[in-house]
């Protein structure tokens, strides 16, 4: 296997392990919790170094066995700063009465604090490399290596490995308790299965897993793999199992493209720009980069919630209401003046309270036109009997919502046209059927305007 093969399989992997209970973590609606875990994981992971250092010293534990020890101390000191996080976090809203947000942020940054200082202290007797904590070393964890089938791969790619596959052998086994846990805790609670415990060892799981990423890609780019890979899933699907798979490729996919573009994009940018010494860049920067790109990505063009279907649904809304308020226009001016069309100077006064304008107005119109709902004139514009019907509808509607405001909230009458020009807009026909019947058929509208009759009284 060759070195740039191993560091991509090794940052994968740990990219992977994270997502999985990081994926819970967003849909409890706790990711905050992913970034304390990772923060107050430091001081639990530097008390597991020294005890380890001072056994060493002791003569209890032999050198051989030291690298061994070492790494089961940093899975229980990673444990038991998750479950003390959890602990003061609850203390601290309880007893000091502040918001469950206020009181994380209390507790995780004096934790991280204790973090750095006991690693500046332990820095000065101990081996103990800050920025291999902080921002992890994935290019060089090919250095360590086993023998594993045939196939030497780094120690990193093991441990982050035997993560995952744990944390897939969890979630198959209490799948149906983190789910009813996650989303209904009072119904899990009544069903026997205790949400607080699923929540701790949750939390547990998580800084577990953590702890086996940080010597590959450090414990700042964790806090990214244990929620910008679920949160991208989230934006593409709603599903829960499919948000499981696509929340596992997008972490492995982010370290694969992350290390590629590490390796290529510097070099290719910078060269240009004169800089010839700058060659690549850090695997596990590019990893969160990556990953943060995909995100915007799927914010962007996903089909339910990215940005552009948003702006385009809201487009054809803003269209669809200027539309309707046209033909609401025309319909109330043939009221009016049934021999006389709405002139053109009539709807350029109308569009200054048209969003849109005079330009889009004409627009609508002329589709109207196409349509065959609007008949276009030297004088003006009329309503075809095809756009009369239509804006019998929106009308009728507009009318009834003023009746069933006035009967139910006492507003004075120049305050009903202002909500009834919002709901007239999302009436169905089954709705406005309803209100009439509610209403017991009422003719005319507070103001004394006559209310049009219904779909089948136009078919009539």
């Amino acid at each position: 296997m060759s070195v740039h093969t191993s560091i991509t399989v090794t940052a994968a992997l740990a990219a992977m392990s994270c997502s999985v209970p990081g994926l819970w973590l967003l849909l409890r609606r706790h990711s905050m919790m992913g970034d304390a875990l990772s923060h107050t994981a430091l001081p639990g992971i530097v008390a597991a170094f020294l005890v380890a250092t001072a056994l060493r010293s002791a003569g209890w534990i032999s050198a051989s066995g030291l690298a061994a020890t070492e790494h089961l101390l940093l899975l229980v000191g990673a444990a038991a700063a998750g479950l003390l996080t959890a602990w003061l976090t609850e203390w601290v809203q309880r007893y000091g009465r502040v918001e469950g947000n206020a009181a994380l942020g209390v507790v995780f940054i004096s934790l991280f604090a204790l973090g750095l200082f006991l690693i500046r202290f332990a820095v000065d007797g101990a081996d103990l490399d800050t920025d291999c904590v902080l921002f992890g070393r994935v290019e060089v964890t090919v250095l360590d290596s086993r023998l594993v089938f045939g196939q030497f791969l780094p120690y990193a790619a093991i441990v982050n490995g035997c993560m995952l596959l744990l944390n897939l052998l969890l979630l198959a086994l209490f799948y149906k308790e983190l789910q009813i846990a996650t989303f209904d805790p009072g119904l899990s609670n009544v069903q026997g299965i205790n949400a607080r415990a699923v929540h701790y060892a949750h939390l547990v799981v998580t800084a577990v897993t953590a702890v086996a990423a940080f010597e590959t890609v450090g414990s700042l780019l964790v806090v990214g793999l244990l929620v910008v890979p679920a949160a991208t899933a989230q934006l593409l699907t709603l599903r829960l199992k499919p948000m499981i798979l696509l929340t596992l490729l997008i972490a492995g996919g982010s370290a694969v493209l992350g290390h590629w573009m590490s390796q290529s994009l510097p070099s290719a940018i910078f060269s240009r720009l004169g800089y010839l010494q700058i060659e690549d860049a850090s695997t596990s920067g590019m990893i969160a980069v990556t990953a943060g790109m995909l995100f915007f990505v799927a914010w962007l063009i996903t089909p339910q919630q990215g940005l552009v279907a948003g702006l385009w649904n809201r487009t054809r809304l803003a269209v669809r209401i200027i539309s309707e308020d046209l033909l609401g226009a025309l319909y109330r001016q043939g009221e009016r003046h049934p021999d006389q069309p709405l002139s053109r100077d009539a709807l350029t006064h109308l569009s200054r309270h048209v969003p849109a304008g005079a330009v889009i107005s004409r627009w609508v119109l002329s589709r109207f036109a196409r349509r065959g709902l609007v008949a276009v004139g030297d004088a003006g514009y009329t309503l075809t009997l095809q756009g009369e019907q239509l804006a019998r509808q929106l009308i009728r509607g507009h009318r009834l919502w003023e009746v069933y405001v006035d009967r139910h909230f006492e507003l004075p009458p120049d305050h009903l046209d202002s909500s009834a020009h919002v709901a007239e807009h999302y009436l169905t026909d089954d709705l406005r059927d309803s209100l009439e019947f509610e209403l017991d058929r009422p003719e005319s509208d507070p103001h004394g305007r006559d209310i049009p009759g219904g779909v089948s009284e136009d078919r009539r």
